[in-house]
């Protein structure tokens, strides 16, 4: 059976000579894997990088075969993110969560849409972070973890614990909600980024079934060091 969608590469993996093990998140909000045959040769490897959108088609002979998947890059187009330190930790953050939440086959209804809606504000804009934080949230939403902060703007305090609001402080496992940081018109602060982080890891590793070792993703802490690296600087200077 052969089929032709477009897709976000999430991971890569060279095999036998020329050939690619891919997985693709695809428009349909799965992930698909398969081989892409002379897909590491030097005419077809750079279609098939990590956070490339493409085109693919895939062939399967029968029940038992391996896809094979052929394909040819498509916008949003992400090189240029790649020429942008920051900007490049944050899509490879994005691509490790994802491989982190979600098993091959599995189905989470609008989840490509909202991973290429938002890098595409990544490459168009400067003021990024804000949507990146707001785009973690919904992806906790969609796997069944919501953090209702829309309707908890009147309690300023989350528990680490319980995973709920509060209006006052508790407990050492009290912690104050950045509710500022998704207002546009405010500054972006290394207390409110600080805060975020430390919120949507106690949710992810207690609540995502898939993240056995209860630890986040390389990728991910790399982009969380790197955002507040950059903004202590900024209070340094």
């Amino acid at each position: 059976m052969q089929s032709k969608t477009v897709g976000l590469v999430l991971f890569k993996k060279p095999i036998k000579d020329n050939d690619l093990y891919i997985k693709i998140l695809s428009a349909n909000d799965k992930i698909l894997s398969g081989l892409v045959y002379g897909g590491n040769s030097s005419k077809k490897k750079s279609t098939y990088q990590l956070g490339y959108f493409i085109e693919f088609n895939q062939l399967q002979k029968n029940s038992n075969s391996v896809n094979s998947i052929s394909g040819e890059i498509v916008g949003p187009y992400v090189g240029n993110i790649y020429k942008d330190k920051l900007k490049s930790f944050s899509l490879l953050s994005i691509i490790s969560i994802l491989n982190e939440s979600i098993l091959e086959g599995e189905k989470i209804s609008g989840l490509f849409i909202s991973v290429k809606h938002l890098v595409n504000f990544i490459i168009n804009n400067q003021n990024w972070l804000p949507n990146y934080c707001e785009w973690l949230l919904y992806l906790l939403k969609l796997l069944g973890y919501e953090i209702d902060y829309n309707n908890k703007k009147n309690m300023e305090y989350f528990n680490l614990n319980l995973l709920n609001f509060q209006k006052v402080y508790t407990s050492n496992n009290s912690i104050l909600f950045p509710h500022k940081l998704f207002n546009k018109n405010c500054s972006i602060t290394y207390e409110y980024v600080n805060s975020f982080f430390i919120i949507f890891e106690s949710v992810f590793k207690k609540n995502n079934i898939n993240n056995f070792n209860e630890g986040m993703p390389i990728n991910y802490l790399n982009f969380k060091n790197v955002v507040k690296k950059n903004l202590k600087k900024i209070i340094n200077e």
